[in-house]
């Protein structure tokens, strides 16, 4: 099992930038590819990052791309997705996610955190 927590969301205005953390307990990350999603009011959960287990190679939702940036920290036990340029429409919770699988969707990953809230204001 592994065990995930999000950190970092918090109340941004638009234009400005947040830095979400994702601490893993129980199992190291080097074995799992990791991924973000995010779930605004009132829509389906969807896709915005991945990285494979290295960590050499990067997937991004075209909505995101050029904005946000995943990397992780084998070391660390630590994943993490830097958001630039944000707007309100990047207003969701998001979650990270932990899996054998790259691809960009949910039923690839095993394991869940519980999610952190980013909210943008315009």
């Amino acid at each position: 099992q592994v065990q995930l927590e999000e950190s970092g969301g918090g109340l941004v205005q638009a234009g400005g930038s947040l830095s979400l953390s994702c601490a893993a307990s129980g199992r190291t990350l080097s074995n799992y590819a990791m991924g973000w999603f995010r779930q605004a009011p009132g829509k389906e959960r969807e896709f915005v990052a991945s990285i494979r287990w290295s960590g050499a190679t990067t997937y991004y939702a075209d909505s995101v791309k050029g904005r946000f940036t995943i990397s992780k920290d084998n070391a660390k036990n630590t994943a993490y997705l830097q958001m630039n340029s944000l707007k309100a429409e990047d207003t969701a919770v998001y979650h990270c996610a932990a899996g054998y699988g790259f691809v960009p969707h949910s039923s690839a990953y095993a394991f869940w955190g519980q999610g952190t809230q980013v909210t943008v204001s315009s």
